[in-house]
């Protein structure tokens, strides 16, 4: 059997390390807050290259926190992509505004910054009072044209471990007045360059604030459930920290309402213990990534494998291929007890829990496409190469017999 994810190997070979935590915790009853959730947002802080790092209890709260944080309140519109996980529209509902979607790009799967674009200047109305003396920039939101709703703040997601195109994106949030909170839930140490800067930037480092999962199966994974808020503004940090904390700024003095979201202090040593090892792990996955470039190079146009733009350094969170006949391909790969995984197949725009924001099929047909053929092969800093050959020996022979489809 080759697993879709390895998660005993790791924690195995770290055992000693682990232990250490829960026996500290133990020994000090240190459970909730003090000096290993401390430490472990220094680092994780110093690793994003940001000022500050807030640990609370998952990704969701996390991207909740951060919009709330960042001022995007009831009745608002943000705008993100249809081709991620729920809890990304989740935080936005939770934050009490409405989801909007733009389609992605068929390269990285990730926001396409001219759908972006066409969505601001075509479905948006603007009070030509609200632009600044400059040019640049609005005083006030665009408003939707549908909903009359003031478009606030925009969410790029870092899909599979790929960075989104974040300079053109960066620049429409700036010209239209929009907070741009970066979903980093799958992307722990990916990078982006910025030409504009003309440096390399880490994930959770570009927009207002970022949220990271750490979600056992992450990159950086806790033994449970864990996320955290990443910001170089004092002030969303500030505010992070209360809204996780039942809006406490101390104890028993609640300056607003908040949530019970905070970081176990045990999650947070253990986090610290392997993030240690995360530039080495994601290294590794880069590594997994070459070699599977290397064994599909002859597979042909019927399969199509992760690209890696020149400006994008992945940390492989998931190894992501597409076939048209993926559900055929993911059955032939279980008979030869070969673990696979779907993310994810039903565009949020088409999931019952949104029927209520009026979409239909087609809307967006990238994604629609997209979600009908991803496969996410094993990938994990363990997986043996030797397993990768009879990975893609596996792919190569179900592509050699299954028919390929009529075009039209």
């Amino acid at each position: 059997m080759i697993p879709f994810v390895d998660l005993i190997q790791p924690h195995l070979e770290l055992e000693e390390e682990l232990m250490a935590v829960v026996k500290k915790a133990l020994r000090t009853a240190g459970f909730i807050g003090g000096p290993m959730v401390e430490e472990f947002e220094r680092d994780f802080a110093r690793f994003c290259e940001v000022k500050y790092c807030i640990g609370v209890n998952s990704g969701t709260d996390a991207l909740r926190f951060a919009l709330m944080a960042a001022g995007v309140k009831a009745g608002d519109t943000v705008i993100t992509v249809p081709n991620t996980f729920i809890a990304t529209t989740e935080a936005i509902s939770q934050a009490g505004a409405r989801p909007e979607f733009v389609d992605i790009d068929p390269r990285t799967c990730n926001m396409d910054p001219g759908k972006l674009r066409e969505y601001l200047e075509t479905r948006c109305d603007y009070d030509e009072r609200s632009r600044r003396p400059a040019g640049t920039g609005l005083r006030y939101p665009p408003v939707t044209r549908t909903t009359k709703s003031p478009v606030t703040a925009v969410i790029p997601v870092h899909l599979y471990g790929q960075p989104a195109e974040m300079d053109p994106i960066l620049e429409l949030a700036d010209r239209y007045g929009l907070i741009v909170i970066e979903d980093a839930c799958q992307a722990h140490g990916a990078e982006y360059f910025s030409a504009e800067q003309n440096r390399w930037r880490r994930a959770g480092s570009m927009g207002k604030a970022a949220a990271f999962s750490f979600y056992p199966g992450k990159n950086l994974g806790a033994c449970g459930e864990g996320g955290a808020v990443t910001t170089d503004d004092e002030q969303i940090a500030r505010k992070v920290q209360m809204l996780r904390d039942h809006g406490q700024a101390k104890k028993y003095y609640h300056e607003i309402e908040g949530y019970n979201g905070r970081l176990d202090a045990i999650q947070a040593g253990l986090l610290t213990v392997k993030l240690g090892r995360l530039p080495e792990w994601n290294a590794r996955r880069r590594e997994i990534a070459a070699r599977y470039r290397e064994l599909f190079g002859s597979v042909g146009d019927r399969l199509t494998i992760p690209d890696e733009p020149s400006w994008a350094r992945s940390i492989y969170h998931l190894y992501v291929i597409r076939v048209e006949e993926r559900d055929a391909l993911r059955a032939h790969l279980s008979a030869a007890h070969i673990g696979t995984g779907t993310h994810y197949p039903i565009p949020l725009h088409m999931q019952k829990a949104y029927k209520h924001l009026g979409y239909r099929a087609g809307a967006f047909p990238v994604s629609e496409k997209i979600a009908s053929e991803v496969l996410s092969l094993p990938m994990y800093p363990q997986l043996q190469f030797d397993d990768q050959i009879l990975v893609a020996c596996q792919v190569q022979e179900f592509l050699s017999r299954a028919p390929a489809r009529a075009t039209a």
